[in-house]
């Protein structure tokens, strides 16, 4: 067991849309993303996502409408839901999936998003 630090691990890189895994629970990973612009739309067809803001502000945009998310405040977007992370300025997440999910979803040639942090 080991404490992680989510500022430390963010301070360790800054490249933006390439969520680093720093945790793993069970068949879950816990990454941390930066985020600034629009993502595409995607789904994941077989498992929920979660999205926790740290700093910042996610627009997540979803085909029937949006929803605001502020820092200190999480969403749960359900397995099927086609979805579209957007952030004017940069944000800081705290992404939990089933572990192995890309970033892109059911989509072909999907970015794993697989980097991990030293401890």
């Amino acid at each position: 067991m080991q404490v992680i630090n989510f500022r430390e691990k963010l301070d360790q890189f800054a490249e933006l849309w390439s969520p680093r895994i720093v945790a793993r629970m069970n068949d879950n990973d816990f990454k941390l993303v930066r985020i600034k612009g629009e993502f595409e739309w995607h789904s994941h067809s077989d498992t929920d996502e979660v999205f926790v803001v740290l700093e910042g502000q996610l627009l997540l945009e979803l085909r029937d409408g949006s929803v605001t998310v502020g820092r200190g405040e999480m969403i749960v977007v359900p397995a099927g839901v086609e979805h579209r992370p957007v952030a004017n300025e940069e944000c800081q997440l705290l992404l939990i999936e089933k572990e192995g999910t890309s970033n892109t979803g059911d989509q072909p040639g999907a970015s794993e998003g697989k980097i991990g942090i030293p401890a």
